[in-house]
């Protein structure tokens, strides 16, 4: 999960890149980068760290150009360590490319392989985004005749990498003095959406992984980069749009509405909030069904996700909803920090409970998922130490019983709650009352009520059914394998130099 953009203006684009990641940092909170185009070169400026804290005004001064593009980066693949993988990423043959990328390749290994013997380009880093470019790069080159591109040779070269990637890619590039390039893969599993701004010079687009970031930066939403498809802005700020798949399927992943998009982003033409009260509803007759309702007192959502299905829960089967966390915004989301211990560590940090809202009452506590129950275990003991009689817990989304290979941290079945354990099981270890997990048909029904034209999604880490068609049990239990390294890796504090591009690519940890 990343953030990323790509923008043709007709004024300098730094601080619109800038203020655009600021808006998508909730994608990515490794590191961030911004590369613009001025004339026939490129300027560029990235680093470990925050937004705010990556780029001060020497930096941005240092970034001219009215063409760029910009990444805040959750790494999946590579290390997160290596602030040589910050993106976006460079290559200077053919013509000169900048590529930024959201999402997971899972064919790494033999794209590494090919790009050594029969492509002769060398890989630089253990990031499967690298991978890509130095794939598109080629591609590009086979297809070009003499030292010219048009939009034909392009949406060639893209076609080029379909045939040769598998996973999940929404991908923004710059192409030395000729435009800006974007694509989503043939299942479009990551999200990317393109708008458009009247300026008095011109027309202007803005191509983002998740329509607020248009909104905030005012342009108007054109419309989602279908699956396979390429968008292409020439620098006379002509757009050229080319299905270059040969059967693209829709797919998205539907952990994106569950937890990684914001709520005020609308992603394959659902809103993200509406499908979250919509999961309130249908949580809500899971609840009705397995907890006597008069034995709840009052609802109270884990923020800042869940608020919208606990709400809508709570009118539905007309309990009080009250806020019983308060949520310290200046410490990151506990999902992507890195390692177990300082995720647990960080729990009592980030929240702090309203305790008359817990004292002599029995509380369902609503969240949005529970993926490995490190912070759920926290929150349930929270609410007992602020005086609940009973705590219950419902979860928004489905067991997590399975790793997800598209660019999501969930990456072992062994530090899974769900996987291998009953739900009464689940509901001991953290030590909640009773458990409530909502349906994956009811999940899915959230979001297609609001968009019948989805009928597919990549609901891998519920179900285990990978859309690519490429994940075998191997290469989970390959993945498992090397995660576990880096873990003991970690805790000596060495490295064996064992790198994910051995085994394919995948996630580590953070």
């Amino acid at each position: 999960m990343c953030g990323i953009l790509g923008v043709m203006a007709t004024t300098p684009v730094n601080q619109l890149l800038y203020d655009g990641l600021m808006v998508l940092q909730h994608r990515g909170q490794d590191a961030a980068g911004i590369t613009t185009a001025d004339g026939g070169a490129f300027y560029m400026h990235k680093a470990p760290g925050l937004v705010r804290d990556v780029f001060r005004t020497r930096n941005m001064r240092a970034l001219p150009g009215r063409m760029g593009i910009a990444h805040c980066r959750y790494p999946t693949a590579g290390s997160a360590l290596d602030s040589a993988e910050s993106q976006p990423f460079y290559v200077n043959s053919p013509f000169g490319l900048v590529l930024a990328h959201n999402g997971n390749l899972t064919n790494t290994q033999q794209l590494q392989k090919e790009m050594f013997l029969q492509d002769l380009r060398h890989i630089n880093t253990n990031s499967d985004s690298e991978v890509l470019l130095n794939v598109l790069a080629h591609e590009l080159q086979a297809a070009a005749t003499g030292y010219q591109l048009d939009p034909e040779t392009i949406f060639s070269a893209v076609a080029g990498v379909h045939r040769r990637c598998r996973g999940a890619y929404a991908v923004v590039v710059m192409i030395a003095g000729y435009g800006l390039l974007a694509f989503r893969d043939p299942f479009g599993i990551r999200p990317l959406v393109i708008g458009e701004n009247d300026a008095p010079e011109g027309k202007e687009y803005l191509v983002a992984s998740e329509s607020v970031a248009l909104d905030t930066l005012g342009f108007r939403v054109m419309r989602d980069v279908a699956p396979g498809e390429a968008i292409f802005i020439d620098m006379a700020h002509r757009l050229y749009t080319r299905q270059c798949a040969d059967n693209p399927v829709l797919s998205p992943c539907i952990f994106e509405y569950v937890y990684l998009a914001r709520p005020d982003s609308v992603i394959d033409g659902v809103s993200v909030y509406e499908t979250r009260l919509h999961m309130g509803e249908h949580l809500a007759e899971r609840v009705a069904a397995e907890i006597p309702v008069e034995e709840i007192d009052v609802v109270i959502p884990i923020p800042d996700s869940s608020r919208p299905s606990a709400m809508q829960l709570a009118q539905k089967l007309g309990l009080p909803y009250r806020e019983g966390f308060v949520k310290n915004r200046y410490i990151g989301r506990t999902f992507i920090m890195p390692g177990q211990s300082v995720r647990k560590k960080s729990v009592r940090q980030k929240l702090n409970t309203v305790a008359q809202e817990f004292k002599n009452k029995r509380v369902l506590l609503v969240d949005d998922s529970i993926v490995r129950g490190t912070t759920s275990g926290e929150i349930v003991e929270m609410a007992r130490l602020a005086g609940a009689l009973k705590v219950y817990f419902a979860s928004a989304a489905p067991p997590v019983r399975f790793p997800n290979v598209y660019g999501i941290d969930m990456p072992t079945r062994s530090e899974l709650i769900a996987t291998g354990r009953s739900r009464e099981e689940i509901c001991r270890t953290i030590g909640a009352d009773a458990l409530v997990y909502q349906d994956l048909e009811a999940l899915k029904a959230s979001v297609r009520e609001l968009n019948p034209a989805l009928i597919n999604f990549d609901a891998s880490c519920f179900n285990g059914e990978y859309v690519t068609g490429d994940v075998t049990p191997e290469y989970l239990d390959t993945l498992e394998q090397v995660r576990d390294e880096k873990l003991a890796e970690k805790g000596a504090g060495g490295r064996n130099g064992k790198t994910l591009l051995d085994i394919n690519s995948g996630s580590v940890p953070e």
